[in-house]
């Protein structure tokens, strides 16, 4: 029983009501030269965004350094590699920007006027804004004397021992510019440029009476100082001067109690006089990565904290350099609205082939008319092969009336035998159900010419019988 119910299987294999074989091998070529087509678009369109991008940082420990690793593990997501590059601060920063060291860079807002009066102009070039991300406030903390009252005007520091930042910063211009508002210059100070991290050992044990950081209070080194006996820190209560002297400082709070409530530090609230930090990139870097940039500023910076609000940075504000035009779009109407429903490198592919969809799209009406014709054409083509065979066969018996009578019998026999063979195959043949009648009609008609031959062979034994010499 299951051999028979196996070749009955077999059988019904051969009709299938479609032939995914055929409409390949129909299809194929078109397929082919519409992938070679989109292969071609994707290398040479618009090149896809790199996997690898380099982020100028600033010192270790220091806030840039902080949020360069918060970038790299965000962008680690979406499979992009960022090295992140140390440096002293902004202005180094920017010179690894324009000698195409790095790709985007943490820059304090300023340093390009700061830069641009100690580099040519040409180092300022090819540059663009992805917004400010936070505010980094102007940090000056003084060792506490005490014989003498806290310090209340930067006049009083005539004299001193003033660690004004490292080399290579933006700290140094910066304070420079704060010192020179108030009359005072820098070498009415013993200034010192270390980094910040020995600054700040010089200056607990008593080596030198302050230091100036411009960072953000994430900073490890602000939030220890702002809690160390005998260290205290200046209060900027001209603040609102200073941003109408400096156009890119802003006026900053810090807030009572904010380091610790339960010890009530600070003790009042001080005002302090900050610029904003922003990302910088270079002009070429991938439109894609700028777009990843930004949303991942929004990720990291946009919650509340010491000196903003929920949702006040990034921003596209606050910056000197022109804002790319991504960014800018991303400020104003969000993440793309694709990137928003799927992965970054999908949304990314479908957003750079946009045009070849859409020619691509312009070209399936007339493919749709060319391909099914060539479904059909071959599936009749294994089936109108055999008319060939069928037709000389029956050449065969026609041209048998020039052989002598004797020889006809044999012709015919070798023909039907042909013919036999021809149904066999055919019988084997595997056909839509869609082209069945096709298939039956093919086997009458070898049927009408198998008659046929009997006929003739029955005539030609009839003929040698009755006619035997």
């Amino acid at each position: 029983m299951k051999p028979v119910l196996r070749s009955t299987m077999n059988r019904l294999k051969k009709f299938t009501s479609f032939s995914l074989r055929d409409l390949i091998a129909s299809a194929g070529p078109t397929i082919l030269a519409i992938a070679g087509v989109c292969l071609a678009a994707y290398l040479i369109v618009d090149p896809a965004p790199p996997r690898r991008v380099v982020l100028a940082t600033g010192q270790d420990n220091s806030a840039y350094d902080v949020f360069g690793r918060k970038y790299q593990q965000q962008l680690a997501r979406d499979r992009i590699a960022v090295t992140l590059q140390g440096s002293h601060g902004s202005r180094e920063n920017l010179r690894l920007l324009a000698d195409g060291k790095v790709d985007i860079a943490f820059v304090q807002s300023g340093s390009t006027q700061q830069a641009a009066a100690d580099q040519a102009e040409v180092e300022r070039r090819g540059l663009v804004s992805l917004g400010s991300l936070f505010t980094e406030p102007v940090w000056l903390f003084l060792r506490a004397r005490p014989k003498e009252a806290p310090i209340t005007q930067l006049t009083q520091l005539r004299g001193m021992k003033i660690n004004i930042g490292a080399k290579g910063s933006g700290a140094p211009r910066l304070f420079r510019q704060v010192l020179e508002a108030n009359g005072v210059a820098r070498e009415e100070l013993q200034v010192s440029q270390l980094d910040n991290t020995p600054a700040t050992v010089e200056l607990l044990e008593g080596r030198i009476d302050g230091l100036v950081f411009a960072a953000a209070p994430d900073d490890q080194l602000i939030q220890m100082l702002l809690q160390t006996p005998g260290i205290y820190l200046f209060d900027f209560t001209q603040a609102e001067a200073y941003t109408r002297r400096l156009p890119f400082l802003t006026h900053v709070t810090l807030p009572r109690g904010i380091v610790d409530l339960g010890r009530d530090l600070p003790a009042h609230d001080y005002h302090l006089i900050a610029p904003t930090a922003t990302l910088v990139a270079r002009d070429d870097l991938h439109p894609a990565l700028i777009e990843l940039f930004v949303q991942a500023a929004a990720k990291i910076h946009g919650g509340a904290g010491w000196f903003q609000q929920q949702g006040q940075f990034p921003s596209a504000k606050y910056t000197e350099i022109p804002v790319a035009d991504e960014a800018a779009k991303f400020y104003k109407d969000g993440a793309p609205f694709l990137q928003r429903y799927m992965s970054f490198w999908l949304a990314n592919f479908l957003d750079r082939m946009w045009v070849l969809v859409l020619a691509l799209s312009a070209l399936i009406l007339p493919l749709s008319k060319i391909v099914p014709p060539l479904y059909v054409w071959r599936v009749r083509s294994r089936i109108y092969r055999w008319y060939g065979q069928l037709r000389t066969v029956e050449q065969a018996i026609e041209s048998a009336v020039e052989v002598a009578e004797g020889e006809r019998g044999n012709v015919y026999a070798a023909q039907l035998a042909r013919l036999n063979d021809i149904e066999e195959r055919v019988n084997h043949l595997s056909i839509p159900l869609s082209f069945a009648d096709d298939l039956y009609g093919l086997r009458s008609h070898i049927h009408f010419v198998r008659q046929r031959i009997v006929s003739l062979m029955r005539n030609s034994a009839q003929e040698n019988a009755e006619n035997p010499y």
